[in-house]
């Protein structure tokens, strides 16, 4: 049984001034979950007696390390989710702490920079595309969603686990990037992707759901890039979603570094 003093704690986390002043985050279901487990720090654990027998030994170590684990039926785990349907176990862990050098990872892998992406559930599946595509770091500017919000956390479907996401001054950032690092950029007056040169190291900058890439973030970029519609000239939507317009640019990233 979950405390109600325990519930009103987990559901403060839907806020991110808590999440902040707590250094912690939220994540459901036995997938996202079990992810976890040897990534992050668990703090608390809820859960059905079904999840809670499938993990016994995982449960009795943490146990043994004082966390606290609570077993609840289907009724109590709705109360505390922030799902519709709740999957069997809720935990809480530490927020990573992360230090890196853009400059010297950019310069010698992938990465993705995001000036902006507000909307949770697109900054979650953006993480969920880096991992597929061996993306480690994603350097969102301070005007992104917030990875740890709940609903950011489970559009990741585990990428959180496994891809670094640090926020920066983005122009800044940028700015301060030795010149032989490239910096890709998408606008609708770039040049074809299917024709460019790509490299397999540098950073894709990925803009607004409404308004693309901004001026001082554009102004760092080496390489403008545009994914063409077809057939040429076809009267179409204005643009793509900036999360499927991230896997079709990374997929063309990492199908050039193949062949």
């Amino acid at each position: 049984m979950i405390s109600k003093n325990r519930l009103k704690f987990v559901r403060s986390l839907e806020m991110k001034k808590h999440r902040k002043a707590e250094g912690v985050f939220v994540a459901e279901g036995h997938k996202l979950v079990g992810d976890q487990l040897d990534v992050f720090q668990c703090t608390y654990l809820t859960a059905t007696a079904s999840w809670l027998s499938a993990h016994a030994a995982w449960v009795d170590n943490q146990r043994h390390k004082g966390i606290e684990i609570d077993e609840v039926t289907d009724d109590e785990l709705r109360r505390v989710s922030f799902q519709e349907t709740p999957q069997q176990v809720l935990a809480i862990f530490r927020q990573p702490v992360y230090e890196v050098n853009p400059a010297d990872v950019a310069s010698r892998q992938l990465c993705l920079a995001l000036d902006d992406v507000q909307n949770p559930g697109n900054l979650g599946t953006i993480v969920r595309l880096a991992d597929w595509f061996g993306i480690e770091h994603i350097f969102c500017s301070r005007g992104c969603a917030d990875i740890y919000n709940p609903k950011t956390v489970q559009a990741t479907m585990g990428g959180i686990a496994h891809v670094q996401v640090h926020y920066v001054d983005l122009p800044e950032m940028l700015s301060h990037l030795p010149a032989d690092i490239p910096v890709y950029g998408t606008f609708l007056d770039g040049d074809n992707l299917y024709g460019k040169p790509l490299e397999n190291r540098g950073i894709i900058v990925m803009g607004n759901e409404g308004n693309g890439i901004s001026p001082d973030v554009a102004a760092h970029v080496t390489d403008r890039l545009h994914i063409p519609n077809y057939p040429a000239g076809r009267p179409t939507s204005e643009s793509l979603n900036v999360a499927i317009a991230t896997a079709i640019v990374c997929a063309e990233f990492r199908r050039i570094a193949q062949d």
